[in-house]
């Protein structure tokens, strides 16, 4: 538990998340709580169980799909505070991260607190962008917090995808991304990208394309690949779950060219750990110099680093001469939606 002068006493850090306990909410705890604010639809992040939910509209109909309850509980629009007890008003901003993504805006007498939960700075045509807040607190997560990630520009990893493609017409093209959010980026940049041809899915990943696609995200026309022969699959963009590379199921497609979307791609040696011969370096996080770029930008008086490399960051902080600490939240793994 943090303590000290300048930690408010309405917000705690613990094991299990950020806790406010004069009001008795919780911010995406890693266990079954009375009451929970969620930042986003991830596991690492969003858990059944939760006795009330408020979370955007988009993150509860993703829970819903998810863990195949409807939560309880209210949605919470953007820009729209939510009075939560003891004078603290909670608001939803755009993360950047995923579809329903957002940063909480936690206010109490004249005190602000920002949870950024997972975000990025990056366009992307599937969410909103992540909306900037001055707060006395920044609470960030920290997944990429080492200079060697500096992600390159979206259009050049789809530029590989296709080219890849073009280069293996007798393969098929067997891209791995996990089906929340990276999935659906990918397919709408191939479409920005001038692919209009079918998309082909695992069947993992029809279910959650179509919730975007009823939540207005246009991803063009989509197929599974279960619906034709696998040796028509020839030439053609196949979207699957990255457990699904490698498996039996990748096996009995034509030959394919064996693509992953990760940021974590960044490090050759994973990459060839998952025996990916086509590593496309994309993600839903900041990079290195997105994350101190921001916290330059929102100067707040405190940063709460949470969920990835704290140490650089709280190295880099300390030279800014800004102050900084680390959060030791449980259950905040590296996941494959990186």
């Amino acid at each position: 538990m943090l303590s000290g002068p300048s930690v408010p006493r309405w917000i705690r850090a613990e094991p299990q998340g950020i806790h406010l306990p004069t009001a008795d909410w919780w911010i995406d705890p890693s266990i079954a709580v009375p009451r929970a604010l969620v930042t986003h639809g991830h596991a690492d992040h969003a858990r059944a169980g939760h006795g009330e939910v408020i979370a955007t509209i988009a993150t509860r109909d993703i829970i819903r799909l998810r863990y195949g309850e409807p939560p309880d509980g209210r949605s919470a629009g953007y820009n729209a505070p939510v009075e939560i007890g003891d004078s603290i008003t909670a608001t939803f901003l755009p993360a950047g991260h995923v579809l329903g993504s957002a940063q909480i805006l936690l206010e109490r007498q004249g005190e602000r607190i920002v949870v950024t939960g997972d975000y990025k700075r990056r366009p992307d045509p599937t969410c909103l962008p992540f909306q900037p807040a001055t707060c006395d607190i920044l609470i960030t997560e920290a997944t990429f917090a080492l200079p060697i990630f500096t992600h390159p520009p979206i259009e050049r990893e789809i530029a590989r995808l296709l080219a890849a493609r073009r280069a293996h017409p007798e393969r098929c093209i067997l891209v791995g991304a996990y089906a929340l959010g990276k999935a659906q980026r990918v397919i709408a940049e191939l479409r920005r990208a001038g692919y209009t041809e079918t998309i082909w899915l695992h069947g993992a990943m029809a279910a959650m394309c179509d919730l975007y696609e009823r939540h207005g995200v246009e991803l063009g026309k989509l197929a599974l690949v279960a619906d034709l022969p696998r040796g028509s699959l020839k030439g053609q963009i196949i979207i699957c779950p990255p457990s699904a590379l490698n498996t039996a199921w990748a096996q009995r497609l034509p030959d394919p060219v064996n693509a992953l979307a990760s940021g974590w791609m960044r490090v050759r040696q994973r990459a060839v750990q998952r025996n990916v011969e086509l590593p496309l370096i994309i993600s839903d996080h900041c990079d290195w110099n997105e994350l101190t770029a921001t916290i330059l930008e929102l100067s707040p008086s405190e940063t709460w680093i949470t969920h990835g490399r704290d140490d650089a960051l709280l190295h880099w902080c300390a030279a800014q001469q800004m102050r900084a600490r680390s959060l030791e939240l449980v259950g905040r793994e590296e996941e494959e939606a990186a």
